[in-house]
């Protein structure tokens, strides 16, 4: 029977040896003088792994107990997990080592946070669910304050951690309210225990706060504080792991226990999750107006992208979860892209964040500019680009839901929202005369970069076909 459990858990088990041994490793091995070559192990690791779940195991199997998931589900956010922080270290190894931030515990960190975001879209049991968010979130706050001579990066730690431990502490008051009015911490339990005309008050409260718990962690409105100063505070290519791979645990998270724990009350919080998504929606869409600083833009942008992908799951149906996880690896994809043009962004070889510094950027470099026009034009969700199939999935989802007025307040958001991402075009293309950037150096950015815009335009035949294994994933969370 334990022998079972542990062939399910497998790849959490080898990435949490891997990351152990290899902190010892380092230790004695000359710290630092490892790193470069840790990243290049962690990622390859990765990339073995999602390419291991993602072609073995059909169905749906369970371990200790129910505690532990494997399903077509928890396989597709994995992947997607595991592929974009691939992704991320490898196209951060560079600007780091120029900074002298690649110390050997970075990829180690973001090895042991993958760990924890497996753990999560895994979940069958409420203590699961704290064991994999909290391994996630204490390995976030240490690597978003890295830069430990900077004081805005050991701000952005600290408010991250302060109001990580707020949230953590509504999740688990949420978690001890739904435990003592169901008698179990198994999500088949809770879901048998919510079944019927009349639900326990206590549990009803215990949904409110275990949502809001998780509306911070994916930077919903009202839990979005944290996100525009983590994001600009923290280095860049942190701030670009936290814009991928999180996210997609976090809303795995969320639509796994929405389904399997409170699934028998969806019009209880279909409410709650419609609310979150349509005051996402419009302030990341309005409040990214006014920012010059294109980290911060991007974090109100990704508020707003939270907004849509929740649309999806406020639906509460299962073409609705389909939806959310197109959406959610289309987002990736896009952030990826994104992100390695800020990375690349230098002025006498410091990183520069401001938008005005993109003056007439396509003179100088036309490439660049296209790819990340295309890029930004897919993030504003204009056709036929790979991301407005993003939003109208979502939107579909909203509008077969019922949820006509939903719907309509995402075109509504993402028409203002495409404001920012235009005026970003406009600079790059038609802006004043300035000193502009210094000159792309980095073939690995420069690779990811492109290869990003090539998807969002390539894609637009099928999608590259992620809609059927999203479609499996939903079917088998919603049954």
């Amino acid at each position: 029977m334990l022998q079972a459990d542990l062939t399910i858990i497998l790849p959490e088990i080898i990435l949490s040896i891997y990351a152990m041994l290899a902190l010892v490793a380092a230790v004695y091995t000359g710290k630092d003088k490892a790193a470069p070559m840790l990243v290049w192990i962690t990622s390859a690791l990765f990339v073995v792994l999602a390419v291991w779940i993602g072609m073995n195991g059909e169905g749906s199997t369970e371990a200790f107990g129910g505690m532990f998931i494997e399903d077509a589900f928890s396989r597709f956010g994995k992947v997607t997990i595991l592929l974009s922080a691939a992704a991320v270290l490898v196209m951060s190894q560079d600007y780091m080592h120029r900074r002298g931030l690649l110390r050997f515990e970075y990829p180690l960190l973001v090895a042991l946070a993958v760990v924890g975001m497996m753990v999560m879209v895994s979940s069958g049991d409420l203590m699961t669910l704290y064991m994999g968010l909290e391994l996630q979130s204490l390995s976030l706050y240490v690597i978003a304050s890295l830069r430990r001579e900077s004081a805005k990066s050991t701000e952005a730690g600290l408010k991250y951690f302060v109001l990580g431990a707020l949230s953590s502490g509504l999740l688990l008051y949420g978690a001890s309210l739904v435990y003592g009015f169901s008698g179990t911490t198994l999500f088949a339990g809770i879901i048998e225990a919510a079944q019927g005309d009349y639900l326990p008050l206590g549990m009803l409260f215990g949904l409110v706060f275990m949502a809001s718990g998780f509306a911070f962690k994916v930077s919903a409105v009202p839990f979005h504080m944290w996100t525009p100063d983590v994001y600009e505070g923290a280095p860049t290519p942190i701030t670009a792991f936290f814009a991928t791979a999180p996210k997609v645990a976090a809303m795995g998270l969320f639509a796994r226990v929405m389904h399997d724990a409170f699934g028998g009350m969806v019009g209880d919080w279909q409410q709650i999750v419609a609310l979150l998504a349509v005051l996402s929606m419009f302030l990341g869409a309005i409040a990214a107006i006014g920012q010059r600083d294109i980290k911060r833009l991007m974090a109100y942008s990704s508020i707003a992208h939270m907004g849509y992908a929740l649309m999806g799951l406020a639906a509460g149906t299962a073409f609705g979860v389909q939806a959310m996880l197109v959406y959610m690896a289309i987002y990736v994809t896009m952030n990826i892209g994104t992100f390695a043009f800020i990375l690349s962004m230098e002025k006498d070889g410091q990183p520069v964040t401001s938008i005005d510094s993109l003056n007439l950027l396509a003179r100088a470099e036309p490439g660049k500019a296209l790819a990340m026009l295309v890029l930004l034009f897919s993030l504003a969700g204009v056709p036929p680009l790979v991301g407005f199939f993003g939003k109208f999935y979502v939107l579909r989802a909203a509008y077969d839901a019922g949820l006509v007025w939903l719907a309509v307040a995402g075109v509504v958001a993402s028409v203002i929202g495409a404001f920012y991402y235009l005026r970003i075009v406009y600079f790059m293309y038609f802006g004043e005369e300035s000193e502009g950037l210094d000159g792309g150096k980095s073939a690995m950015l420069s690779g990811f970069l492109m290869a990003s815009a090539a998807i969002m335009l390539i894609g637009i035949v099928n999608l590259f076909g992620i809609e059927t294994p999203a479609a499996m994933a939903a079917a088998q969370l919603v049954n």
